[in-house]
């Protein structure tokens, strides 16, 4: 069952007073299947920031559309696009995003609080996620007072606990050790067993290499994709390196 579907996606920037345009993305067209695991890569500037925004329905095509489960996100009113974002979407940021004059506990609540659920649901729910999350210890923590890791873990949980119909993570290792990063991308391997659609844009060939398939996003168009097939992480690290190399030498390549 397809879950997101972008079709022929274009992204035109005007400066100010009607100056320069700027093409951010190019007839951009792909699709990500229910329970799919996808990683967006690709240098900087290349728009695949811009992509993410357009499928968090933060920002809008100049052409083309994204369908989010036979929903055409650009149909939807803009005073009900926060709540279809709270409902349909999960967001992890490289940053966290956490709100330091809140605990764990209570920016983990804070989507379904905004949501209107009570306190008895939200616990209820909390509880496994938690657990799952290796956060039960440190809920009643504030971000100050925590690591890295168990922020982003909390990050993870509060995406996590609406129920998402997909997962966006932008950059989701970038601010972690390398330590936290494999925990985290364990933590997106177990999620993504258990049936959540994820799509992440990152820098990082590791984090890449979890991942069932990697579309490259070059000068705002899609350039290539590898499918995982039977590859272990080790030999789609080696292949998403390759594929790097050629994006950077200027080669072109579609599949």
């Amino acid at each position: 069952m397809t879950m997101l579907e972008v079709q022929s996606l274009g992204k035109i920037y005007t400066g100010r007073f009607g100056g320069n345009q700027v093409r951010a993305l190019s007839n951009v067209s792909f699709s990500v299947e229910k329970g799919e695991y996808v990683a967006i890569m690709g240098e900087s500037g290349s728009g695949k920031t811009t992509l993410l925004n357009i499928l968090a329905a933060l920002d809008k095509p100049t052409s083309g559309k994204v369908i989010l489960e036979g929903r055409d996100l650009s149909a939807i009113k803009e005073d009900e696009l926060a709540a279809f974002r709270r409902d349909s979407l999960g967001f992890v940021f490289q940053d966290f995003n956490l709100l330091d004059t809140f605990n764990l506990r209570d920016n983990i609540f804070l989507p379904l609080v905004l949501a209107g659920k009570g306190y008895g649901e939200m616990a209820e729910r909390l509880q496994p996620i938690a657990q799952k999350m290796g956060i039960t210890e440190v809920l009643t923590k504030y971000p100050y007072e925590c690591s890295g890791g168990q922020k982003q873990r909390a990050a993870v949980a509060r995406a996590v606990i609406t129920e998402p119909k997909i997962l966006l993570a932008d950059e989701p290792t970038g601010a972690l050790d390398s330590k936290s990063s494999d925990g985290l991308l364990d933590l997106f391997a177990s999620l993504n067993r258990e049936g959540q659609t994820i799509l992440m844009v990152t820098h990082s060939v590791k984090a890449a290499s979890h991942a069932g398939r990697v579309l490259f996003i070059k000068d705002g168009e899609l350039f290539h994709q590898i499918y995982r097939g039977d590859s272990t992480n080790e030999q789609l690290y080696q292949k998403i390196a390759d594929t790097l190399t050629l994006l950077a030498t200027g080669g072109r390549e579609h599949e």
